[in-house]
């Protein structure tokens, strides 16, 4: 595979997410949309770790201190009305059709430095592809660090693996199911051992060669949802800050459009999730059946916090 980095491309919003699901990567600059999301978050994860430095903070407390303010801020920002706000501005602001562009609650992500902790509500990301958990091979990833970044506390990409089966767990895993018994507010709980069944490679990976992508504070990566990639131990002294939404364009949904699908053996579907950029409606269900399979029995649907 020819592995490609756009910087800056100039690409329609289609142009792009063809690009994305032939397996390239893209990077574009800090912009006033995105300055404004990150610049909103700051304010929440230094309300909460005040009046501690959010990237050393980890140096200040008790383990058990830290993923309780985690289990704090990280729902109150996925569900704060502002949050949606932010990120319909930055798909307006990359020229995406609010009116069949459908996202995902952005989620705030953390990885501490050295293991302080890696599990549960910091959970440090072994190789994966987001379609083994259930996502739709049309699904793009956004991504966006809250604070500078470095090449000892980035994300990795493993590319060669974009058409290359990687033997995994994700027969195991039922989305319905996960809703049900794996999300909430006791994951905070899981400081040492993090029991979820989450879908994993069960043959070894071949981490070398990879692709770090180095961006500034409010800078975004965009990949397709079937990229392997994994959480770079970090080992830069600071704690990383992120946020990630997905996002998938209605005529691909509609059209079973996406990236190759070569391992993936998960159940249920992550589609209900999505919500449209004008007006925050769900995916009609008449299209949403087209990638049900059956196992939605058990389970939850659609997650709704407690």
């Amino acid at each position: 595979m020819n592995n490609t980095v756009y910087y800056d491309p100039t690409f329609s919003d289609d142009e792009r997410r063809q690009h994305l699901f032939d397996g390239q990567l893209m990077v574009y600059s800090p912009r006033s949309s995105t300055v404004a999301f990150i610049e909103f978050a700051r304010t929440m994860i230094e309300d909460a770790f005040a009046p501690y430095d959010p990237e050393l903070a980890q140096y200040q407390m008790p383990v058990e201190q830290y993923a309780k303010i985690l289990g704090e801020l990280k729902p109150g920002f996925i569900h704060h009305p502002e949050s949606k706000r932010h990120l319909q501005n930055v798909l307006r602001d990359l020229g995406c059709d609010l009116a069949k562009s459908y996202f995902d609650v952005p989620k705030m992500r953390s990885s501490t430095s050295d293991n302080y902790l890696t599990t549960g509500i910091a959970y440090a990301w072994h190789p994966h592809r987001d379609t083994w958990y259930s996502a739709p091979p049309c699904q793009i990833n956004w991504w966006i660090p809250i604070y500078d970044i470095r090449s000892d506390n980035a994300m990795a990409f493993h590319p060669q693996y974009w058409n290359r089966p990687v033997k995994n767990s994700s027969k195991g895993y039922n989305y319905y199911l996960w809703n049900q018994q794996n999300r909430g507010a006791h994951v905070a709980q899981f400081l040492k051992e993090d029991p979820r069944p989450l879908p994993k490679p069960t043959e070894p990976v071949e981490l070398a060669p990879q692709i770090r992508l180095i961006v500034p504070a409010g800078g975004i990566i965009l990949f397709s949802g079937s990229q392997l990639h994994s959480s770079v131990p970090n080992t830069s002294g600071k704690t990383r800050f992120s946020i990630d939404f997905r996002v998938v364009h209605l005529d691909d949904v509609k059209g079973k459009k996406g990236a190759p699908i070569v391992d993936e053996e998960c159940t249920g579907t992550t589609m209900r999730d999505y919500l449209r950029g004008t007006d925050l409606a769900h995916i009609p269900d008449d299209i949403v059946a087209l990638y049900d399979d059956g196992t939605g029995t058990a389970g939850e649907l659609l997650y709704q916090p407690k």
